[in-house]
């Protein structure tokens, strides 16, 4: 079944040039000129991935993310953020909210597609990883992108909840920073070292008693504990 894509962009030219070739390439495309289109399309439908352009007539694509990201039926939808605002700050806040990946105009359209099946790719569970699983303190519904420590709810952006199961689906490994740059945010993307070392730090603040179970290995990366309790 061909990956169900919702494309939000006001610009009728590219949105058509978009349209056409996600469609070309093997996609399932709908369209939105307006955040409010948008905002009802995914509603009404269950999308795989969503292009959004930030400048919109009626509202900033931040707003439409950020709504996204905090309704539990879309959080787990992939979203690639498009602008011609390349600013390192613009894309801070874009991945702060929860954006996969962010593109700045002019772009290439056949490299869009490819980091698009490249953040599909990755947002696929492994087929033995189960959806809800307790580790310790820690219990995870991985559909519906929610985790607890200790019966407490803890708020994820969908890049930290991602990072988090990176670790733990490979948990007794270590996993190098440049590994988790690549499989989590995506080796094209500008992030650094730097960035990973802040995330995994904020993840392990939200885990609280159970922040334990990520662990440094100084020089190399981290560590997800093989086991909730040290032997």
């Amino acid at each position: 079944m061909p990956s169900h894509v919702l494309i939000v962009e006001d610009e009728r030219d590219l949105q058509r040039v978009l349209t056409y070739n996600f469609r070309q390439a093997g996609f399932d495309v709908v369209s939105a000129g307006s955040g409010e289109t948008a905002l009802r399309a995914v509603k009404e439908e269950r999308f795989d991935l969503v292009l959004l352009d930030l400048m919109l007539p009626d509202m900033s694509g931040t707003e439409i993310c950020r709504r996204l990201k905090q309704n539990p039926q879309t959080s787990a939808v992939p979203v690639i953020m498009v602008t011609a605002k390349g600013e390192e700050i613009d894309r801070i806040v874009g991945f702060e909210l929860g954006a996969d990946d962010y593109v700045v105009k002019p772009f290439s359209v056949r490299e869009l597609i490819l980091r698009a099946r490249a953040i599909l790719k990755r947002s696929e569970s492994p087929a033995s990883a189960p959806e809800k699983f307790d580790f310790g303190i820690l219990r995870v519904d991985r559909a519906a992108h929610r985790a607890w420590v200790q019966e407490a709810e803890i708020a994820l952006t969908a890049l930290e909840f991602r990072l988090l199961m990176m670790l733990y689906d490979r948990r007794g490994r270590v996993l190098s920073r440049d590994l988790l740059l690549d499989e989590v945010w995506g080796s094209h993307v500008d992030v650094t070292a730097r960035n990973v070392d802040t995330h995994v730090k904020r993840v392990r603040e939200k885990l609280g008693a159970a922040g334990d179970y990520i662990e440094t290995v100084r020089g190399v990366g981290y560590r997800f504990r093989a086991e909730p309790e040290v032997a």
